[in-house]
């Protein structure tokens, strides 16, 4: 019998501290001490939770070159550089709380002209380190107007006492192929961050779950629309008088059906305790990247470098 231990996570459904990047990594530093003191050893946050998921994009014409304009300068003066002085703050959250950490922000292109961005998951260890990033492969139509594409480097597992932690952000979760990269490299915790809130969303959660046999932990932010300081000029292109710009929708789900939420409506941390049997004996009768796959039929190639934007040329004479 496995001797696995279970363990409880958690997806902290919050509002970010709308444009506002040390307001929200310190709401985001709070709510990770609230979760772990109530047993999470893992703690998922939204997708582009810092400083605020571009919504505007959605909403403003794009010939109001004016509004895209001024929203993207000051989305990418209030973004991450990763690694940098905002992350570190996270670290060391993580590691007083002795909690794992992923976190979507909006990160600069820092290693070029600082100027682009990604849409990005951070992952942080309870020891305080930045294992590592992953940036989002396809932006999803009007988010191309803010984000620029990642690439393979980041598509990537870690290693945790509690599992092969990994995810996909958003739609991203909609490609079969990114998909099957990460069942192939044995992730067992996987991480849904997204601003999609609707019920087809929570259905394809519970398929990831059962088709990979994983955990998985989608979190969503949930933010009314009077978070939304009145200066912004695209504040009154949302139609009607929904109190709400995103529910949320957040929920937790195992192989066999959904075991937290979903939440919708309000701000709130969900937790579920994780019996790691249920990935480990659920794959005797499916394990699409083991005995379930057809390697003599199908093969999956993953470009794993990273398109560096500049490359400095051999020296004279070196081969």
């Amino acid at each position: 019998m496995s001797k696995a231990k279970k363990f409880t996570v958690a997806a902290a459904q919050i509002a970010p501290v709308f444009m506002d990047r040390a307001a929200t990594i310190d709401k985001a530093c709070e709510t990770l001490a609230e979760a772990a003191a109530n047993g999470a050893k893992l703690v998922v946050f939204p997708e582009a939770l810092v400083p605020s998921y571009p919504d505007w994009v959605w909403v403003t014409p794009a010939m109001r070159a004016d509004v895209h304009s001024s929203m993207y300068a000051e989305l990418l003066d209030q973004s991450v550089t990763v690694p940098g002085p905002d992350v570190d703050k996270l670290c060391r959250a993580a590691k007083k709380n002795k909690c794992y950490v992923v976190i979507g922000v909006n990160e600069r292109n820092a290693d070029a002209s600082g100027a682009s961005l990604y849409n990005t998951i951070v992952y942080i260890d309870d020891k305080g380190k930045m294992m590592g990033l992953h940036r989002k492969l396809v932006p999803t139509a009007a988010e191309r107007l803010v984000w620029t594409p990642g690439d393979g480097s980041t598509l990537e597992v870690f290693d945790t006492p509690y599992g092969k932690l990994g995810g996909l952000i958003c739609w991203e979760n909609y490609m079969p192929l990114a998909r099957y990269a990460l069942y192939a490299s044995g992730v067992q915790i996987y991480v849904a961050s997204t601003w999609d809130s609707s019920d087809t969303w929570i259905a394809t959660l519970r398929h990831i779950a059962k088709e990979g046999r994983c955990v998985v932990i989608g979190c969503c932010i949930a933010m009314r629309r009077d978070e939304i300081p009145d200066r912004y000029d695209f504040k009154s292109l949302y139609p009607g008088e929904s109190e709400w710009v995103n529910v949320g929708n957040s929920a937790i789900v195992n192989p066999q059906g959904i075991v937290s939420g979903p939440v919708v409506g309000e701000e709130k941390i969900l937790y579920a305790e994780v019996d790691p049997n249920w990935m480990l004996g659920s794959k005797y009768s499916l394990d699409v990247a083991g005995h379930y796959a057809r390697p003599d039929v199908f093969q999956l190639t993953v470009n794993r470098h990273a398109n560096a934007m500049i490359a400095d040329a051999p020296e004279p004479g070196s081969e």
